[in-house]
């Protein structure tokens, strides 16, 4: 007789076979999604849908329009990525993960690449989507893995797994080749098929793919070469640390050398800011206003505080301006398309008072500068403002950058800065970490410290703010005259000490209990880096606190 129990699935209920496995029963409600059912949720638990089901269950299906499934979507397209490059140009053949590049993942070879070779590469993986081949889920014994990492030449993978204190790991196999990887896997590959590669230099190419934002189609390849350069120059950091990968980064932990890094890396940084302030001295006849732009969480307030600082060793005299200060009074907030006021969008600033004000300051004018009153929703004028010899306005807001704001203002007059947080030190050759989680991590930290948040409302805020990122933030990158990366090399360390404990607040009930969960297992692989050495004037304190330009 067979053993039959309870599934719930789109608040429907079901009869299954006890035993069954979750890709079976996704294959009956496939024709309700539009996109390849790729993971599942039981019982509030992320599962692979190779998983079977035992025991009475909540079954929330999930495909890459989710950013569960969509980060699953990504590292099976990674795993074949590997695998056809190693079937076409020998075992030696690999591709290492670099950092995001204009909504895909830049990736660069161990050997000479030309545009034809990519071509290759991508039929190659085509072939080996249509064939639907399983990605078999295995567990064995640490040691073994790292043995078996060593063997074939993967030493920073199996370095990753040196640090690992699980005495099992779990590895994935395509065909003959094996390989570990951060996030849960697709059942097979056919499931991989959207996606696209471009060739971009002879070691270099992206591979590009849906994204939650845009699901229904690869965006066609922009070159972006400002952020490109950023992203270059940030390796080069690395390289000059010999740290490029957690695996060193740890090492480097494990020594006792991690306080000669930080030091390393803040000079570095700040050195960067030193030559910034310079170039707009040098240009100081012509730019009246420098504004500064940047996603939730980049440091953009410790960022024009340190640049201020620069800019008067130089003798100039920085008047600052907050463009959250000349929000809209809150009953004219403009509301999104589900009738909720939008923050973020353009219009909830006041831009003809904004463009009006700037303009009589920059002809010599005295101005009342609106301080904005977020318990009463309204402007509120108390100060004062006019221009002297030598003075210069840096002005920080999400919309800094846009060029719809100033216009009445010559682009000559104005410098722009964008800055974020580009982190391009991964987990290792094919696990990346992301720019993303570096930046909701810094927010979870300031979030509790300051407005008392819990992960919890952090968590489900963040997709609004990303989302408005995506639309008033990421479209003008190539607008600023320079780009600014507020990554530290060391951070991640630090970020984890702080972070961990909140994580570990979120019920299993929750919601966010599995995004908590899959940030405590990426933390795992960091060893914890104490604060003491990071300095007051460091970006990270704008997040861990005890800074010199922050309460």
């Amino acid at each position: 007789m067979i053993e039959t129990l309870e599934i719930q699935v789109n608040n429907h209920k079901y009869q299954v076979s006890r035993g069954i496995t979750l890709e079976e029963i996704a294959s009956q409600f496939q024709k309700n999604y539009r996109y390849p059912i790729i993971l599942a949720k039981v019982n509030n638990i992320l599962k692979e849908l190779t998983s079977q089901v035992t025991d009475k269950s909540h079954i929330e299906f999930l495909d890459l329009t989710t950013r569960e499934g969509n980060r699953s979507h990504i590292s099976g397209l990674t795993y074949i990525l590997i695998y056809a490059i190693k079937k076409l140009y020998g075992k030696s053949a690999n591709a290492i993960v670099q950092h995001s590049l204009d909504k895909g993942i830049y990736f660069e070879t161990n050997f000479k690449l030309t545009s034809s070779k990519v071509a290759s590469i991508k039929e190659e993986m085509k072939k080996i989507v249509e064939m639907d081949m399983p990605i078999t889920k295995m567990t064995i014994d640490r040691l073994e893995a790292i043995d078996y990492f060593e063997k074939i030449g993967e030493d920073v993978k199996a370095g990753v797994l040196r640090y690992n204190t699980n005495t099992y790991i779990t590895l994935y196999r395509l065909g003959n080749y094996y390989n570990y990887f951060y996030s849960l896997m697709p059942s097979s590959t056919s499931k991989l098929g959207a996606f696209d590669l471009t060739y971009i230099k002879e070691d270099g190419f992206l591979l590009q793919f849906p994204t939650t934002y845009i699901p229904d189609k690869i965006k066609k390849y922009e070159p972006h070469p400002g952020m490109f350069e950023v992203f270059q120059e940030y390796r080069d950091w690395a390289k000059i640390m010999h740290v490029e990968n957690s695996v060193d980064l740890n090492r480097v932990i494990s020594s006792g050398k991690i306080s000669d890094l930080i030091r390393i890396d803040e000079t570095l940084q700040s050195n960067k800011l030193l030559m910034l302030a310079r170039r707009i001295n040098e240009n100081k006849d012509k730019i009246r206003i420098v504004l500064l732009a940047g996603p939730s969480s980049s440091g953009k307030t410790t960022t024009s505080k340190k640049l201020c600082m620069f800019l008067q060793s130089f003798g100039l005299h920085p008047k600052v301006l907050s463009m959250d200060d000349y929000f809209v009074e809150r009953e004219e907030n403009p509301k999104d398309e589900k009738g909720n006021p939008d923050y973020e969008c353009l219009e909830a600033i006041d831009l003809n008072l904004f463009d009006s004000q700037l303009g009589d300051l920059l002809s010599g004018k005295e101005v009342k500068i609106p301080t904005f009153n977020f318990s009463l929703g309204k402007k509120e004028y108390h100060n004062t403002m006019k221009l002297e010899k030598n003075d210069i306005i840096v002005i920080e807001g999400i919309h800094a950058i846009d060029p719809k704001i100033l216009t009445n203002i010559p682009r000559e007059n104005k410098f722009k800065i964008y800055i974020s947080a580009l982190t391009e030190l991964n987990m290792d050759n094919q696990n990346r970490v992301s720019t993303t989680d570096n930046r909701l991590l810094r927010r979870i930290i300031r979030d509790n410290r300051t407005r008392g948040y819990d992960v919890e409302h952090t968590l489900k805020s963040w997709p609004s703010v990303r989302a408005g990122e995506e639309k008033y933030i990421f479209p003008f990158q190539d607008e600023p005259d320079y780009t600014i990366n507020s990554a530290l090399i060391y951070e991640i360390g630090v970020l984890k000490t702080y972070v961990e404990p909140l994580l570990y607040s979120v019920p299993n009930d929750s919601p966010y209990y599995e995004e908590a969960k899959r940030l405590i297992n990426f933390l795992r692989l960091f060893l914890p880096v104490p604060s003491d050495d990071v300095p007051k004037d460091s970006i990270l304190r704008e997040f861990i606190g005890n800074g010199c330009f922050h309460d």
